[in-house]
C-alpha cells in the first residue's frame, strides 16, 4: 500500500536535536532500510532478492528526487536504524525512528510529533512509489488550503498519501494494514469530514506492477533469457 513498515528498533543516533520548523508544511516519509531479503519480499519471489533490491534502491532515489526541491520540511522514519550516510541528505531531511506496534501506531506516532512541533499541514508518503511526482505532492498540499484532509488512493485497495490539518487519531486503527480494506475503513472514518480524493495510483509490490513499465526493465532481463 505504499506506506508498508516492520521493525522499530535501531542504533543509537542524535535523532532528538530538535529543528525548528522553517515551513508550516511537513513532509514525512516513510522508509525501509534497503538490505538484501527485507525489502519488496513480495516482487523478490519473482524476480529474486537481489534484483527486488535493486528495484527498492532505484525507487528510493525516485522518492528523493521527488521531494527534495519540494518547499517543505521533510523528515525521513526508517524502520529499523537510522542510516546517517546514505541518499537521504541530512541538510534535507532530519532523520528519525519509527515507533509503534504496528504501521497505525508509528504513522500515528509520526504526524503527533508533527503537530506538537507546530507544523499546521503534515502529509506522509511511502518511499517506494515510482508513479508520484513532485506536482502530485504539491497539488496534496494546496488541497490542505480548504480540507482538512488529503488521501491518495492506491490500486491495491490501501493508499500513497495521507494529509492532514489536525490530528485524527481514529485514522491509525482497526485497519488490517497491507490489506485492501484500508482504503475504504479510511473514507469510513473521514466520512463526516472535509477531504480531498486524490487521482488514484499504482504502487509496486508484485511483478505485474512493473512488468509493463519501461523504467524497469533493466531489471527484469534475466526473466526473458532463455
Amino acid at each position: 500500500m505504499g506506506l508498508f513498515t516492520t521493525n522499530d528498533t535501531g542504533e543509537d543516533y542524535a535523532e532528538d536535536v530538535f529543528h525548528f520548523p522553517t515551513s508550516s508544511k511537513l513532509l514525512l516519509i516513510f522508509t525501509r532500510n534497503p538490505e538484501l531479503g527485507k525489502c519488496k519480499t513480495r516482487l523478490a519471489t519473482k524476480i529474486g532478492a537481489e534484483k527486488a533490491l535493486e528495484i527498492y534502491k532505484f525507487l528510493l532515489k525516485h522518492t528523493v528526487s521527488v521531494t527534495q526541491n519540494l518547499n517543505t520540511d521533510k523528515r525521513v522514519y526508517y524502520t529499523d536504524e537510522i542510516w546517517p550516510h546514505d541518499l537521504w541528505d541530512p541538510k534535507v531531511y532530519t532523520k528519525k525512528l519509527q515507533v509503534g506496534d504496528h504501521l497505525g501506531s508509528r504513522m500515528e506516532q509520526a504526524f503527533q510529533e508533527g503537530f506538537q512541533d507546530g507544523y499546521q499541514k503534515i502529509i506522509i508518503i511511502g518511499s517506494d512509489m515510482y508513479d508520484l511526482s513532485q506536482s502530485d505532492l504539491e497539488a496534496a498540499f494546496t488541497a490542505l488550503n480548504s480540507h482538512d484532509f488529503v488521501l491518495g488512493p492506491a490500486t491495491d485497495g490501501g493508499y500513497y498519501l495521507l494529509g492532514m490539518k489536525k490530528p485524527w487519531p481514529q485514522l491509525f486503527s482497526e485497519k488490517q494494514w497491507g490489506s485492501n480494506s484500508v482504503l475504504k475503513d479510511t473514507l469510513s472514518d473521514l466520512r463526516n469530514e472535509r477531504f480531498v480524493l486524490l487521482p488514484e495510483r499504482n504502487d509496486v509490490d508484485v511483478y505485474e506492477d512493473i512488468a509493463h513499465l519501461e523504467a524497469f526493465q533493466p531489471f527484469l532481463k534475466h526473466l526473458h533469457h532463455d
